[in-house]
Order: structure tokens, then sequence, then C-alpha cells
């Protein structure tokens, strides 16, 4: 048989005062439907002012009765920007690669991915490199396998020395001479 939580007038006294003082719409809804719960509100009509489905005003009445109200009345979200830097510090992360990548080297996703995971100090996912490059307004580029002029052999040779592995490259957009070939 399902439990039958008891509340008075004075619990709905304290939930009116709680939900004056949060800001939260969502924290504010949860203590309402407790508080119309306290004056004698069935269910169902809870359900129809506070647009919960009686099942969840049961359960929310449920969670104030056993955790207290601080368990309605806090907002439970995570929340979205889980970055590990701020932008500016992956700006100076970036500009050792820059660096590199001015001087003819190939920088890869994996080496990237490999410093940041360590200065972090946690593994992160490749796709979070991929985004970080795209937000600091880098670009792919890939060698060519064969040289676009079809120089003599040794140009040739001097092109692969800078470019020996065929992995893709990043530089920054906004230089104007590629740094891969």
């Amino acid at each position: 048989m399902p439990t039958t939580y008891r509340l008075d007038q004075e619990d709905a006294e304290k939930l009116r005062e709680a939900m004056k003082e949060t800001k939260n719409k969502n924290a504010y809804r949860r203590l309402e439907a407790v508080a119309l719960r306290a004056e004698g509100k069935s269910n169902d009509e809870i359900a129809e002012i506070t647009k919960y489905h009686p099942k969840r005003v049961s359960q929310i009445v449920s969670l104030y009765c056993n955790k207290g109200i601080t368990a309605i009345a806090e907002d439970r979200r995570k929340g979205g920007n889980n970055r590990n830097l701020s932008l500016a510090e992956e700006e100076a992360f970036l500009e050792g690669f820059l660096k590199e990548a001015e001087s003819g080297h190939i920088l890869t996703v994996a080496d990237i991915k490999s410093a940041y995971d360590e200065l972090t100090g946690k593994e992160s996912a490749t796709s979070t490199v991929y985004f970080m490059l795209e937000r600091h307004g880098w670009r792919k580029l890939m060698p060519r396998s064969a040289h676009p002029k079809k120089a003599d052999a040794e140009a040739i040779e001097a092109s692969k020395k800078l470019t020996s592995d065929t992995k893709s490259c990043w530089t920054k957009t906004t230089k104007l001479e590629e740094v891969c070939v």
C-alpha cells in the first residue's frame, strides 16, 4: 500500500518562504507543488496548476518528506560547459604548436591530443581537440602525395623532408602562407 504523507500549514508556510527566495523556476515549481499539497489540494489539482503529471507531484512530495526542503529547492543540473581550459589558456596552448607549424613541421591531432591530455591531467576525446582547433580558427591541410608541379627529383626530395609522412597537419587560417606543401 502506498505511503500517505501528512503535511500541515507550517510546512506550507516554510515552502512559500523558500519560493520567494529561489531564482530557479524549476525549483519554484517543485516548491509550489509541495506547498499546494500541504494546503490540502489533490495531486490532480496540483498537476493542473503546475503542469506536472500527478505521479511526478507524488514523487516530489515524497522527496520533500524523505529528504527535506533542500532536496527539491536546489538546482540539480550539471551544466554544459565542461571544457578543461579557458579560451585564453587554449590560445596559449596552441601558440607553441603554431610556431612548430610555421617552421614547416607536420602537426597531427594525435600529437596535439597527447600534449592536451598531459596538460589537463586526464584523458580526453579526439573530438575535443578537433573542436578546440576549429574554435581558434585552425584548418586541416594534407600534404600531397606527389609534388604539384612535378619538379626535379632534388626539389621533390627537399619537399619530402618537410612532409615525410602523409598525415594531416594543422595551421592557423589567419596566416597567408601555408606551412604544408
